[in-house]
């Protein structure tokens, strides 16, 4: 159990999680809990002393191995997880679109806020890159692993991080928060701050990490990461399968794993972001069509009841 927050420490709101089979909060502290097969993270706010670790670019190699997933893995695998549960996108009804404005474009954004110290936020980037990469291009991608603090749940899951990663897309825009190190700063007892929401993000956040949009979310789970507003259609709030799964294998050997459909790890990722994309395709009026007309995502569309 790690220790708690700094009491200037505020919680940023949170939503409901994925399943796993445990919740982490940090409200009062982090707390590892089993319930209900959800995974989740609780969010605080405030500031820290210590600084980053050094930032470490993502590998070429890596980086085309994960935004470049052949799409006869992706067909592959459909919604086919038989190593862990995977859960699926949240649907929202008759809220407003959430929308991105650059000069003259305006395009449906997808949100993630996060914490690079987080485990399930670290198994929940792999789908959530994956996915993503079917719409658009990443640069500055970096390496990263969850906090592998004493006490800590899954310590040093690899994953990357999105701390100063960019996305370009004629479909999409992608924001991200990175709220949190996994830099442990005894000076507050907490992790070092990275980056904050804005307020209109913070809001976002607030309103939609809720029991009120998180079917068997309780209040005391409300304001958890990871936490993905899509166009304010879906949200996702924890890791959609446990990070468990990523335990003693490193971020090459998953990333290099991503072309065969028979990986336990792959399939979960694929399934993963199978459902994503049949989100994105939601709000994007189903462009570009060969991704969102594919087999893997039609099977998607139906397991999530989409037209």
């Amino acid at each position: 159990m790690a220790k708690k927050p700094p009491a200037k420490r505020t919680p940023a709101p949170a939503t409901t999680g994925r399943p796993a089979g445990l919740f982490t909060w940090v409200a009062i502290g982090l707390v590892v809990v089993v319930v209900a097969a959800l995974v989740i993270i609780k969010v605080a706010t405030g500031s820290s002393t210590a600084g980053p670790a050094p930032f470490q670019p993502t590998s070429a190699t890596v980086v085309s191995e994960v935004t470049g997933v052949p799409a006869s893995v992706f067909n592959a695998v459909g919604v086919k997880s038989p190593a862990v549960p995977i859960s699926a996108p949240i649907p929202l009804k008759g809220q407003p679109a959430l929308n991105a404005t650059t000069g003259a474009t305006t395009l449906p954004e997808v949100f993630y806020l996060g914490a690079e110290y987080c485990p399930f936020c670290a198994a929940e980037r792999w789908p959530t890159i994956v996915a993503l990469s079917r719409f658009g291009t990443f640069s500055g991608l970096g390496d990263m692993i969850s906090s592998t603090k004493p006490g800590e749940a899954y310590p040093g899951t690899p994953t990357f991080t999105f701390v100063k990663a960019h996305y370009k897309s004629k479909y999409l825009a992608f924001k991200s928060v990175e709220q949190y190190t996994n830099v442990w700063d005894n000076a507050t007892n907490f992790y070092s701050t990275l980056q904050n929401p804005s307020k209109t993000e913070l809001a976002i956040f607030k309103k939609y990490d809720t029991t009120t949009y998180v079917p068997g979310m309780t209040a005391q789970q409300d304001y958890s990461i990871p936490f993905v507003s899509i166009g304010n259609k879906y949200l996702i709030s924890g890791a959609s399968f446990t990070p468990q799964l990523l335990a003693g294998v490193s971020r090459d050997t998953i990333a290099a794993g991503l072309t065969d459909p028979t990986n336990p790890v792959t399939a979960a990722i694929i399934a993963t972001a199978n459902l994503e994309t049949a989100t994105y395709c939601v709000l994007t009026k189903d462009q570009p069509s060969t991704v969102c007309a594919s087999p893997g995502v039609l099977a998607a569309r139906k397991a999530l009841g989409i037209k």
